[in-house]
This record gives C-alpha cells, sequence and structure tokens, in this order.
C-alpha cells in the first residue's frame, strides 16, 4: 500500500467491474479496512455493455454485503476528451494494438507499431484514467471518505505506473488520501474465482477503442494458430504420407484375405449341397446270401408225386455204399 494510512481508514474503492474487484476487496478486508466501492466508468462503450457489468457488480456487491454507489455515466463527455485524442491517434496510427510493460518497453507482437503509437495510446488511456479518478475523488471528498483506491491495477493489460500516477494527481486535487496498491499478482486467482461465481468477464478493457483492439489481437492469435498448424502440417506431411499409404497396403491386404475367405467359404459349400443330393449305392456280390433252411433230421414223408408223374422209388440204405465218397 502507499500514500495513505491504512489504521482505521474510510476508503472509497474506485471499481472498473466485478471481476476485477474480487481480490481488491478480499485482501483489504484481511487488513481491516471495509472498503465501499464507487462504479464511475463513462469510457464503456456501449451503454448495454455499462449496464451489464453494473448489474454484475451490484448482484456481487450484494452478495458480498458492500457498499455501493453510481457515478454519472457520461460517455459524450468522455467522448470530447478522451474520444478526441483517441482518434487523433486512430486516424495516424490505425489500431493500435498489442500488450505493453509499465516502463512503457514496447512489446507489440505481430502489430508492429512504433514508438509513436505506444506513446499516443498511453496517452489516450492516460486522459481516461484521469476522468475517472477525478470524479471518483470528488465523490470520496464530498461524502466523508479518507482515501481512494481503485481496482484498475488488478490487469496486466494496463498501464500500473499510469494508473497510480493519476489516482495520486486526482486524490490531490480533492484532498483526500491515494491508497494504492499493484494487484497484478492477483489477476489469475480474480480470473479463477470470478469463473467459479459465474460473473461476467468482458473481453475487452471498456472504450471503443480498446475494443477494437482486443478484437485485432484475438483475430491476429487466431491467424498465428492458423499459421503454426500449417507448418505442422508441412514438417510432418511426408511422415503422414508414409502412414497413408502404410493404411492403404494394410486395407488392401485385409480386403483381398477377406476375398479369399469368401471363395473357400463358397466352395465348401457347394461340396455339402452335393453330399446331400447324391442317390443311395446298389447292393453289390459281397452282400450275404439268404440262408438254407436247415434239415430237419426226422423222417420225412415221402413226396406225393404230382397227378400222373411216375412215382420215385425210395433209396434203399445200401445205394449210400454204392456212391463215391465226396471232398
Amino acid at each position: 500500500m502507499k500514500h495513505a494510512n491504512q489504521n482505521q481508514v474510510k476508503l472509497l474503492l474506485h471499481a472498473c467491474c466485478g471481476p476485477c474487484s474480487m481480490e481488491p476487496v478480499r485482501l483489504l478486508r484481511e487488513r481491516g479496512i471495509e472498503p465501499s466501492i464507487f462504479y464511475a466508468n463513462s469510457n464503456i462503450h456501449p451503454d448495454g455493455e455499462y449496464e451489464h457489468r453494473l448489474d454484475t457488480i451490484k448482484e456481487w456487491s450484494v452478495r458480498e454485503d458492500l457498499a455501493l454507489a453510481e457515478g454519472t455515466y457520461d460517455p459524450k463527455r468522455w467522448e470530447d476528451v478522451v474520444g478526441r485524442i483517441g482518434d487523433a491517434a486512430r486516424e495516424r496510427f490505425g489500431v493500435i494494438a498489442g500488450d505493453v510493460l509499465d516502463d512503457g518497453a514496447l512489446n507489440a507482437g505481430a502489430f508492429g507499431h512504433g514508438r509513436e503509437a505506444e506513446n499516443a495510446r498511453r496517452a489516450r488511456c492516460r486522459a481516461c484514467y484521469r476522468i475517472r479518478f477525478e470524479e471518483a475523488a470528488r465523490h470520496a471528498s464530498e461524502h466523508g471518505f479518507d482515501a481512494l483506491g481503485t481496482t484498475l491495477s488488478v490487469s496486466p493489460y494496463q498501464y500500473t505506473d499510469v494508473i497510480e500516477e493519476e489516482l495520486v494527481h486526482a486524490c490531490k486535487k480533492a484532498g483526500v488520501a491515494a491508497l494504492f496498491e499493484d494487484y497484478r499478482p492477483y489477476y489469475d486467482n480474480a480470473t479463477k474465482r470470478s469463473r467459479e461465481e459465474g460473473l461476467y468477464r468482458q473481453n475487452y478493457c471498456g472504450c471503443r477503442f480498446s475494443d477494437e483492439e482486443a478484437a485485432a489481437e484475438r483475430a491476429e492469435r487466431k491467424l498465428e494458430r492458423v499459421e503454426k498448424k500449417a507448418r505442422e502440417a508441412a514438417e510432418h506431411a511426408e511422415e503422414r504420407a508414409a502412414e497413408e499409404r502404410a493404411r492403404r497396403e494394410r486395407k488392401a491386404e485385409r480386403t483381398a484375405y477377406d476375398a479369399k475367405q469368401a471363395r473357400k467359404r463358397a466352395i465348401l459349400k457347394q461340396l455339402r449341397e452335393a453330399n446331400r443330393g447324391e442317390a443311395p449305392a446298389a447292393p453289390t456280390d459281397s452282400a450275404p446270401s439268404t440262408p438254407a433252411a436247415p434239415a430237419n433230421d426226422s423222417p420225412s414223408a415221402p413226396a406225393t408225386p404230382a397227378h400222373g408223374a411216375p412215382a420215385t422209388p425210395a433209396a434203399s440204405p445200401n445205394d449210400d455204399a454204392k456212391k463215391e465218397p465226396t471232398c
């Protein structure tokens, strides 16, 4: 903390949005400071976006049992002061996109804007901080607050050094103490908490210039991803081609194997059908003959000769002795 005694201080905390207020409020309460929220952001464009952010911080403040006051939403005055500076820079340099460092060192990435363009954007943001902090400092002075702080320093995409300078300037002018802290180390935690609690999270700072710049940066990042993917595809093109050839060969081998198996199954089916349709075989000479009736040992009566046929005389026992022996 800087520029104010923290013991029993009555603090007005200028807030840009709900998500950026979460960690500053938590840290201040841990130090025994109960802040009151002041939402003064005439920079936000369009007015529907302003209302959306206001509703979000109101709902969150109720849950956190925080006092909240709304400043005057005056986008015309903001345009007269800040918009004029931004338009002049836009006309001269185009869209000034890319991140910056605290000391003004350029980190523009693929956008390649120069030092003059960066200074023009810095001047635009300074004017925006000033008009909001001066309104907040007047409110603090008129309502008995000892000090004024801000949540703007949570974001790593802001000019933190300029935020501190303009906060001190506005507080000195209004006769209140400046309570400044660099909250950027808590940005990731603020992001995590706001997502967990379902708070609306905007994807640009607020003004029409930042909306345009953020859109250009997202488009540039998307193009970079596409180009990277194309480079990787080119680097691995031969490898993928070899994999595709191997895949086709395996498919052809499988197709040939399946066709061969289908032919074998067809042949087996034909053989089974042929066997089922064949007639039964005729008996051969080797089949056993019908056995002769057994001889009757008991003396049989002489056969009666047929009518008209001469009777055959009965053989006598001496007749067998006269026959030739057989094998």
